[in-house]
């Protein structure tokens, strides 16, 4: 993939961002458990980050989805998981649909003040009996006049007790899972919704999640995003941002495991030389630093596909395998050159070995991953149609 010098400034301009609005106020943020959402998205808001690939009529840059990556790669470089996750759940999974697909009038009121970062928007759609299954979510979301009624809970939500609205996924009708679904936005102050304490968590501890239960919640049925029933495609489709994003924020942070492994080791000294000479060790590091760059070629191939308009649901797939993967040797292994620093939470191999165990699960599980790639490679039992 090239780039170009917008692509630079863009980079710069994100890493700038890092450096002096997120990762100087990391640490307190870890230890309250949350960030604070509205304050940070308006400061990214104000400089067009929260809107690269959306509509310039609703206040975005409509640039190609190469940006989206080259910001997601830069915001990696925050010393946390749990901020990057919610800065990406508003650009790259809560709004994909609705500027996509959303009226007019549905994009006014809810997209241009996200991509302003004067709302905080979550997704709605994992619950307790279905995470990676979706089309298995049991939240209804049925007519009553010009509204819909809802009733259903939701879970693992991230940015729920600051969110100004949700995109939630809900059963709209008695149709085939797969196409009676239709993705509804619900402002967060509507009667009826409410949000509990916020879970506690392995890891991305910044990052504030939280159950969210819908008692006969009223919406009018304009807020729905496109066509009644087309929620699970929506979805899918929203997932393929949300995979690529993810994974390319990810890489980052797994680079910043290995540079800082790099940098103990090479300053801990053992057995009268810097733990960085044994060979174990640097050969490990520069192994991993090698499945890095393979990683980032799979990344910018999916990338350039898409742009191309392509579907790239098999490469974003194995991307988010790759990185899933990756996320449990690579901490772990960096970790382990640490020794007993690496295993007190003041270390930030510690904070990364807690933040990234969430990627093989979080957005699609590994195992999910396997099952549409097989799928897609015409391997599947399924592909048989016996």
């Amino acid at each position: 993939m090239l780039f170009s010098e917008q692509h630079h400034e863009l980079r710069r301009t994100v890493r700038a961002f890092v450096e002096n609005e997120i990762n100087p106020h990391v640490d307190s943020w870890e230890e309250q458990g949350q960030f604070p959402a509205q304050r940070l998205f308006k400061k990214l808001g104000e400089l067009g980050l929260l809107g690269i690939t959306k509509p310039e009529a609703y206040g975005g840059m409509a640039l190609d989805y190469s940006y989206e990556v080259v910001f997601a790669e830069a915001l990696g470089a925050a010393l946390c998981g749990g901020v990057p996750l919610a800065i990406g759940v508003q650009t790259n999974m809560a709004t994909p649909a609705l500027a996509q697909f959303g009226s007019d009038e549905l994009r006014r009121q809810f997209l241009t003040p996200a991509l302003a970062g004067d709302m905080v928007a979550a997704i709605a759609v994992s619950e307790p009996d279905a995470g990676s299954d979706v089309a298995n979510i049991s939240t209804t979301a049925k007519k009553d006049g010009d509204d819909y009624i809802i009733n259903g809970s939701k879970m693992w939500i991230t940015n729920a007790t600051q969110a100004d609205y949700f995109c939630v996924l809900a059963n709209t009708g008695d149709e085939p899972r797969h196409a009676n679904k239709s993705l509804i936005i619900v402002p967060a102050n509507t009667p009826g919704v409410s949000v509990a304490g916020k879970l506690t968590k392995l890891g991305m501890r910044s990052s504030d999640t939280a159950p969210i239960f819908f008692d006969n919640v009223r919406v009018p049925q304009r807020y729905r995003i496109g066509e009644e029933g087309k929620g699970f495609i929506y979805q899918m489709q929203q997932f393929q941002e949300e995979r690529l994003f993810g994974t390319a924020m990810a890489l980052s942070q797994l680079e910043t495991c290995i540079s800082a492994t790099i940098d103990y080791t090479r300053e801990r000294q053992a057995f009268g030389q810097p733990l960085l000479h044994n060979q174990s060790i640097y050969f490990g590091l520069a192994e991993m630093q090698a499945e890095c760059e393979a990683l980032r070629a799979l990344i910018y191939r999916a990338t350039e596909a898409y742009v191309s308009g392509e579907n790239v649901t098999k490469l974003a797939s194995m991307a988010k395998l790759k990185v899933g993967r990756l996320s449990r040797t690579i901490p772990d292994q960096c970790l382990q050159y640490w020794g007993g620093m690496g295993y007190v939470e003041e270390s930030i191999i510690n904070r990364f070995y807690r933040d990234c165990r969430v990627i093989p699960i979080g957005g699609g599980a590994d195992e999910v991953m396997i099952e549409i790639i097989a799928k897609q490679l015409s391997i599947h039992p399924s592909n048989s149609g016996g």
